[in-house]
């Protein structure tokens, strides 16, 4: 009997030092990445909050905020014609941007798939604008698109054309920022596409060339099918980088001429920090939650009739 009582109480005290361990361990998991929730929770979670309730109020960011209920989301589509007019603009930055970028990008990425000589270098250098800082590339741009003494406007008169006014014209603000802005941003569907090629299974290929495939038919019938996942990918990340374009807007053109260039981030900017109405501000900013959750889910939903999972 006692050495059943003495065995029972060396397993209790065993358990009880593996539940200690384990406490040791969670502690010390906790204690690691404690930073990083303290900063998540600091500058993510609770921004989050705040915009959520100042959106519901009248406040200018310093005073005490007063409860106004919907009124904002009211006068945001009833009262407010330029809530329409950037929520079109950044549509149209969008729809014609997206096309550009990952259409160009598959170009690179096919040529840069190729076994040619310096590809390296090539692949390198239509990378680099991505990483490149967007003030200093819109700073750039800003003057090569100078009506009088620009780069563009010269090359243009090389060969007999006169340019427009680009940035002081309403008609061709907004196509230049979508050039700079597809310049700029080929390089990330070029690498994500790239990645996709090179990890295509070879054996179709072999197949198709057996039974007298020629390139455009494996392009078309073979590669492409085989990157639906990563243009997927690419619509959805893109879809939500171009609805929140800022940086080129601010340097090149502060979103003129009159309101040609005015996109919706850029319209929340101006009511936070110029003229003090950080609710109204914010409820825009879930207007513009709500339309990027809604297009990437109807994205998700759709992929089931144009992606191919090998």
């Amino acid at each position: 009997m006692a050495t059943v009582t003495m065995a029972r109480d060396r397993g209790t005290v065993q358990v009880a030092d593996v539940r200690r361990a384990r406490r040791k361990q969670n502690l010390t998991g906790w204690l690691f990445i404690s930073p990083i929730v303290v900063g998540v929770v600091a500058f993510q979670f609770f921004p989050i909050l705040v915009s959520m309730a100042a959106s519901l109020t009248d406040w200018n960011g310093i005073a005490a905020p007063k409860f106004v209920g919907l009124k904002n989301f009211t006068d945001m589509f009833g009262n407010d014609p330029l809530f329409l007019q950037t929520f079109k603009n950044t549509v149209y930055f969008t729809l014609a941007s997206i096309p550009l970028t990952i259409g160009i990008g598959l170009v690179l990425a096919l040529l840069c798939a190729r076994p040619i000589r310096g590809v390296a270098f090539f692949r390198t250098a239509y990378f680099a604008p991505y990483v490149t800082n967007v003030v200093a590339i819109g700073f750039v741009w800003f003057w090569f698109f100078q009506p009088d003494n620009g780069v563009i406007n010269g090359l243009l008169d090389q060969i007999g054309i006169h340019g427009p006014q680009w940035l002081s014209s309403s008609s061709w603000a907004m196509p230049a920022v979508i050039m700079v802005s597809v310049w700029q941003g080929i390089g990330y569907p070029m690498i994500i596409l790239l990645a996709g090629l090179q990890g295509l299974p070879n054996e179709y290929f072999e197949s198709a060339r057996i039974d007298g495939a020629g390139a455009w038919q494996r392009l078309r019938y073979i590669t492409l099918p085989l990157l639906t996942p990563h243009f997927l990918f690419l619509l959805i990340t893109q879809f939500i980088t171009s609805f929140q374009v800022f940086g080129l807007i601010y340097v090149m053109t502060k979103g003129g001429p009159g309101h040609a260039t005015s996109v919706y981030i850029f319209n929340i900017y101006q009511n936070a920090f110029s003229y003090g109405k950080v609710g109204y501000a914010s409820a825009m900013a879930w207007i513009l939650f709500a339309v990027i959750a809604a297009v990437t889910y109807l994205q998700w939903k759709l992929q089931k009739r144009w992606v191919f999972y090998t």
